[in-house]
């Protein structure tokens, strides 16, 4: 049997099959984080092209917390008739879509923002704290507000048609962040234990599922680890599992690793077992394993290749369905090969601009695919033999573009 083309249901929403378009920054945003006829165009060629559903890259809750230049911004009412356009490109294709919200926390590059914040202040490594500044530790009353302001833009969302949003509670972003000990040293309600340490993702939950309608969906990524010396626990991670998935959450999305560790770019895929290679799914052993402990759905994203790989591992029963990032960047008709039968075509490599400093940050692995998606966004063909290096280098302008027009900004503010 063809597990890919299987329909399922969460709630009242169907999938069409069992394909998702993992989160990509699309960078398609002007400064005021307004969504445009770009995210239009580049959603509809996801839909037309077969997927079952479409998780956005990351939108923000807070305007002064962005991740980087070009992102959508969800805060007000202010833009609903778009993102009404936005989400009727799901329904007439039949592609379920889910917004991504996030709240960067200190993984904002320098200068974007008036102010970096965390749980705490703890500073970047050596290699990148030239890029990321050291956060200001948040106080109760804005850890309350920024839960509020979750809670608020999925309204929103829901109110604009789409059929649920994903909490983004890995890659070191704010919620996974309070899930780690390495960044949450806080000794009050909020940090220490992993009770605490989980209090965060928890309230966000309950107040997102307050502010929508019973048959909403809610879902969440999560890291199945840090990738860090001393980092959050295997225990620990269950724990968070476990409890995310009693409170009621609709579907959990595992993946791994933060900038500092960027593990969900596949950077760390050389050194896994052959047992797992063979497998192809980054994480797809961790799946396994929690499967025993969550009763929620599961998709598991990263390193999925052949439709073999992926018919193998939802048959196995370890997951619900299969995460597709990167090679939708070049192939946009995916989900029809593969239902089909047909292999990913490009192989997808490590992107490298020769610069090792910029190569270490695996920085690329975002920008360079956000270019794609902006070539697919005006309606021309993907390149896969793309240059790096100019992408890097327009990359760099435009975000010091977006940084000096941020100061500027808040020098006549004050």
């Amino acid at each position: 049997m063809n597990q890919l083309s299987s329909t399922f249901k969460i709630r009242n929403t169907t999938f069409k099959n069992r394909i998702i378009k993992g989160a990509m920054s699309e960078a398609l945003a002007n400064t005021a984080g307004e969504p445009n006829h770009l995210h239009l165009g580049l959603y509809e060629a996801w839909a037309k092209g077969g997927l079952g559903c479409a998780i956005t890259g990351n939108v923000m809750v807070d305007f002064r917390a962005k991740n980087e230049p070009g992102v959508v911004v969800i805060e007000t009412e202010r833009d609903l008739a778009k993102l009404k356009q936005w989400a009727e490109v799901g329904k007439k294709h039949g592609m379920v879509q889910l917004i991504q919200l996030s709240h960067p926390g200190r993984q904002c590059p320098k200068g974007l923002n008036k102010e970096t914040v965390a749980p705490s202040a703890v500073p970047f490594s050596p290699m990148l704290a030239t890029t990321f500044a050291t956060p200001r530790e948040l106080t109760e009353t804005e850890i309350l507000d920024i839960i509020q302001r979750f809670a608020n833009a999925a309204a929103i969302c829901e109110k604009a048609g789409f059929e649920g949003v994903q909490l983004h509670g890995a890659h070191g972003y704010l919620i996974s962040e309070f899930l780690s000990p390495l960044t949450n040293k806080r000794q009050d309600q909020w940090g220490g234990s992993i009770e605490n340490r989980s209090r965060f993702l928890l309230e966000v939950y309950k107040a997102v599922r307050t502010a929508t309608s019973k048959d909403f969906l809610v879902t969440v990524k999560l890291n199945s680890a840090d990738f860090q010396r001393g980092g959050i626990t295997e225990e620990e991670v269950i724990y968070v599992f476990k409890a995310i998935d009693e409170a009621g959450i609709d579907l959990i999305e595992i993946s791994g690793g933060s900038y500092e560790a960027p593990a969900m770019a596949g950077v760390k895929a050389d050194k896994r077992k052959q047992s797992t290679v063979a497998r192809e799914a980054y994480f797809l052993d961790f799946a396994e394993s929690i499967r025993k402990q969550v009763k929620c759905a599961l998709m598991v994203t990263g390193g999925f290749r052949t439709a073999k790989g992926m018919n193998d591992a939802l048959a196995s029963g370890a997951c619900d369905f299969i995460g597709l990032a990167r090679p939708l960047a070049v192939e946009t008709d995916l989900a029809h090969e593969l239902i089909a039968g047909q292999n990913v075509k490009y192989a997808v490599k490590p992107i490298k601009t020769g610069i090792p400093m910029v190569d270490k940050m695996a920085i690329m692995e975002i920008i360079w695919y956000a270019a794609q998606f902006k070539t697919i966004a005006e309606g021309k063909a993907p390149n896969p033999k793309l240059s790096p290096l100019k992408v890097f280098f327009k990359y760099l302008k435009g975000n010091l573009t977006a940084v000096v027009k941020g100061q500027l900004n808040s020098r006549k503010s004050a």
